[in-house]
């Protein structure tokens, strides 16, 4: 499987849940990889890393931050391809403004700009999100599918305070905008809610979703959503950099799913643990809409069923000790 060899490439915010599945898969094809973290001091973003099969020869770390112009200069040198993963996701922003919106849109910017002049650089895939693709005021009912001609409404995000929302609808629109005026071979990954194994020793955001299933919380939230295993993501990046034919959005969605039906699977797996027995309110469950994989399955990609991912999500987060039990 070495289709890399000889081939460098970057990945941004390289400690993240997605981006290191990505670097692991990137060394484990022969890719040299610039890695790209903001303390290279600090065990719990690089140890990981360092330890995968392949890092010694050829995994070498850059220190670079989103809001600083020209921090990515040298780490996108002499490179093949940008994967731009780094990109903070949480809830609960204070302010949305230099937490969530900055990072996303200036860093997007930032590193898109030191692309600009590398005369080796043949692709940059940009991690996105469904999040830039389903805020809006179209219906989602079950005859409706989405597809990667969907985009969110600004307006949309910042009127239901979907600041993260909003943070990867801007960061996508400046992308392309920056990336057609200036040349640049872009395509973006736009996964929905990821679940799988964790590489990195502290929580995620869509790790800990799960997590809240297990830890003995009474209720669960009265959301539909899309849900997509990490290694899938990890791999869809790497074929839409290795397909030259591959151009555009790919929107990854193993199975649209209510919480409570993500719940169900659990109970299946797991007869003997607390899992929540109620919706934290009575309002009608969200319809499940339907999600088109013709085109992320043009890559070539394979997806882990859900019942898979979820299992794995929980032994991982068992060995991690992040469980009750």
């Amino acid at each position: 499987m070495c289709t890399g060899a000889g081939q460098v490439v970057c990945v941004t915010g390289a400690s993240g849940y997605i981006a290191s599945w990505l670097v692991k898969f990137l060394l484990q094809r022969g890719y040299t990889v610039k890695a790209t973290v903001r303390d290279l001091s600090d065990p719990k973003k690089v140890d990981h890393l360092l330890n995968l099969d392949g890092a010694k020869q050829r995994l070498h770390l850059v220190k670079a931050n989103l809001l600083e112009e020209g921090s990515f200069d040298s780490a996108v040198q002499g490179c093949h391809a940008v994967f731009h993963t780094a990109s903070p996701f949480f809830s609960g922003a204070k302010d949305p403004q230099t937490e969530l919106l900055d990072p996303a849109v200036k860093g997007t910017l930032n590193v898109l700009k030191s692309c600009v002049n590398s005369p080796t650089l043949k692709r940059v895939v940009l991690t996105s999100s469904v999040a830039a693709l389903l805020n809006n005021e179209r219906p989602k009912t079950p005859d409706v599918v989405v597809d990667e001609t969907w985009f969110s409404d600004p307006e949309f995000c910042r009127k239901n305070g979907g600041w993260y929302n909003l943070s990867k609808t801007l960061a996508e629109e400046v992308a392309w905008k920056f990336a057609k005026e200036n040349n640049i071979d872009l395509v973006t990954i736009n996964p929905a809610l990821v679940t799988g194994p964790l590489l990195q020793p502290v929580l995620n955001t869509s790790a800990a979703a799960v997590l809240n299933f297990v830890n003995g919380s009474p209720t669960f939230r009265n959301v539909t959503l899309g849900w997509i295993d990490v290694r899938d993501v990890a791999n869809a990046h790497i074929l839409a950099y290795e397909n030259a034919s591959a151009n555009g959005r790919y929107l990854l969605v193993e199975r649209v799913e209510h919480h409570s039906n993500a719940i169900k699977i659990l109970r299946d797996l797991y007869p003997t643990i607390q899992l929540p027995e109620k919706c934290i309110d009575d309002k009608p469950y969200p319809a499940i809409y339907q999600v088109s994989k013709e085109k992320a399955k043009s890559l070539g990609l394979e997806y882990t069923p859900l019942e898979v991912s979820l299992k794995d999500t929980v032994e991982s987060l068992k060995e991690k000790k992040f469980t009750p039990f």
